[in-house]
């Protein structure tokens, strides 16, 4: 209990959103999400239209699955993985009651231990999806911006640029921040702000968090934020 005072303590004032709980609740508490499609290829992207949709990615082994678990209510939509790169297709979730509120894109993680093979599809989907709203990218709090890390962001900016900034914003997701020794949090995540600045001056702030179910943290400003971007 004091781990999780002291984070909320020392992470006060990195905050997004001011939506209350009760909207949160009509998109994400009552745990209605379900994979709706998968694809391996490009020809495989499900239509899905109507609903806005979030992409997340990340390095390989940053802890996707369990912070989507975390947002959308649910313990194993997602399927959790200790071996990195088990993502292997983009997945699409719906996200809340009746027909829906948003889509959860889950894509493969990048990097040494993601696959390669993933590029393709994800630059067809991020170039030509028009419902995209924004796409998050996660940063394990102990390993910090990392070179991978660096050139996805640096790539969003100058696609971000290209397009005007007008089709879809993207925005850094910091997980795992309870692997950080209380002590080192501060240092730790100005470093990670100022290297995401560096590399993609046009991200969007970063949210701490941590999925963990003994110290969650930020899960609600996560969900805060998509609901924002898809102008719920």
């Amino acid at each position: 209990m004091l781990r999780a005072v002291s984070l909320k303590t020392d992470l006060s004032g990195i905050r997004c959103g001011h939506r209350t709980l009760a909207t949160l609740g009509d998109v994400f508490a009552h745990q209605n999400a379900d994979i709706v499609g998968s694809a391996y290829l490009v020809a495989q992207i499900p239509p899905l239209h109507g609903l806005p949709e979030i992409a997340v990615t990340g390095r390989a082994n940053v802890g996707k699955s369990t912070l989507l678990n975390a947002v959308m209510g649910r313990k194993d939509l997602v399927h959790t993985s200790k071996k990195a790169g088990h993502t292997r297709s983009l997945n699409f979730y719906r996200v809340g009651p009746g027909p829906g509120k948003l889509v959860l894109v889950d894509a493969p993680g990048y990097g040494t231990r993601g696959r390669p093979e993933w590029g393709e599809i994800w630059d067809h989907y991020i170039q030509n999806r028009s419902q995209l709203r924004r796409i998050y990218v996660l940063i394990n709090a102990k390993h910090g911006v990392e070179e991978a890390d660096s050139f996805v962001l640096a790539d969003l900016h100058e696609r971000c640029l290209s397009m005007g900034g007008t089709r879809w914003t993207f925005q850094a997701v910091v997980t795992k921040v309870d692997s950080l020794p209380t002590k080192q949090l501060r240092a730790g995540l100005s470093k990670i702000r100022e290297d995401v600045w560096k590399a993609a001056p046009t991200c969007l702030p970063p949210i701490v968090t941590a999925a963990a179910a003994r110290e969650r943290f930020g899960i609600d400003e996560v969900r805060k934020s998509m609901m924002e971007a898809c102008g719920i």
